[in-house]
């Protein structure tokens, strides 16, 4: 029988006070509580191509394992617990967003219903480090593989959590490259009945190009929270681009899906159109675009327009940049827009899980550059099944 509140008592100390960097030294103490020898978490990388133990110093021996081919992985890529020979490695998600997982060295496998406690366990670690990781740079430390260049850096402290779910409706997203990405951003927020979801594509690369990405995504967060239209909000965020960075500009699509009608309602602002999938198969692209580029809008004298789509249970959506579709081999062929149909629809007939499919599609992408990308490359997924 586990200690289980007990060890609950003893993690939510950090709730109150303690650093993510303290986590390692509770699980410590937690771990025969847990009839385990061991308690270690691990956190996924930002490229999301391994998981590394989260140490209290770097004097702290530390076991990565790879996502690909390694019961860690299937853990954090089925979001299912996985049991091998004596160690149960369990996923750590912060809502639907998988920060790696919690591996336990036990002698026998656990019962169902301690396995249920363990579940609980790890959801309250989650929490804690999606809530300690400010205080400190442990978790960053841990996550970070290679120096990240500025511009990233600011992008990544904009963005929100890569993956979030709520009554049947899922959007998630990549980014890359993850360490030296600066003009790509996405955003999204679910307000009452309606997800707001958007995705840009600025002009350039560097500091410049995330600085415009910074003024973008802080005017689309103003416009949303001030309670303005699409069309509003895309007049406001071109008016604010212009005024600041004359002629530059920044391609998006900003959406709205009212979850639960499944009636989505769109401007593109000369960004390409997303794959509509549905039933195992691409419909046919829905009009782009509807304006211009942000920045460029006082070109025209028409108001943006607004494209409505009613969906139906299952449909998909993914909205991407154009570093996913002009990313080009060695012999200089884009992927384009029928591979990345086909990428997807296979992965939706596999039944993958929309985070783990994003994931690969950057590491397809990478793969196919083999590992140096000409520009970033962006893609977010929303998926609605209805009530």
């Amino acid at each position: 029988m586990l200690a289980s509140m007990e060890a609950v008592r003893r993690l939510m100390d950090l709730r109150h006070r303690g650093r993510a960097e303290d986590l390692p030294g509770v699980l410590e103490s937690v771990a025969p509580l847990l009839d385990a020898e061991v308690a270690t978490v691990l956190l996924v990388d930002y490229g999301q191509v391994a998981l590394h133990p989260l140490r209290r110093d770097a004097l702290d021996e530390a076991v990565s394992y790879p996502v690909e081919d390694s019961p860690a992985g299937r853990a954090f890529t089925t979001a299912e617990p996985q049991w091998v020979e004596g160690t149960l490695w369990i996923p750590l998600l912060h809502g639907a967003e998988r920060l790696g997982v919690l591996e336990l060295r036990v002698k026998a496998r656990p019962a169902e219903e301690a396995l249920l406690d363990l579940a609980v366990i790890a959801a309250l670690i989650a929490e804690l480090i999606a809530s300690r990781r400010f205080y400190g740079d442990a978790v960053e430390h841990t996550r970070r593989r290679m120096p990240m260049q500025l511009a990233a850096e600011i992008i990544w402290n904009q963005l929100p959590p890569l993956t979030f779910a709520v009554d049947g409706t899922m959007v998630t997203a990549v980014l890359e490259p993850c360490y030296e990405v600066g003009g790509d951003a996405f955003d999204y927020a679910a307000n009452g009945e309606v997800l707001h979801v958007a995705l840009f594509d600025t002009v350039g690369h560097g500091i410049g190009s995330s600085a415009l990405t910074t003024l973008t995504l802080n005017t689309y967060r103003n416009a949303r929270r001030s309670g303005l239209s699409l069309v509003d909000t895309c007049r406001s965020i071109d008016k604010w681009i212009r005024a600041q960075y004359p002629g530059s500009f920044v391609t998006a699509l900003l959406a709205e899906l009212d979850i639960p009608t499944g009636t989505y309602r769109r401007i593109s602002a000369g960004h390409p159109a997303e794959l509509f999938l549905r039933d195992g198969r691409a419909l046919a692209p829905l009009p782009t675009p509807n304006t211009l580029p942000l920045g460029l809008g006082h070109m025209l004298t028409r108001q943006p327009g607004v494209i409505e789509q009613q969906l139906v249970p299952g449909d998909t959506l993914v909205l991407y940049t154009d570093g996913i579709t002009e990313a080009r081999d060695a012999s200089g062929e884009l992927f384009g827009v029928d591979r990345l149909s086909e990428f997807l629809l296979a992965g939706l007939a596999e039944r993958i899980p929309p985070p783990e499919m994003m994931r690969r599609l950057i590491q397809a992408i990478v793969s196919y550059e083999e590992g140096e990308l000409r520009d970033d490359a962006t893609a977010a997924m929303l998926r609605w099944q209805g009530h």
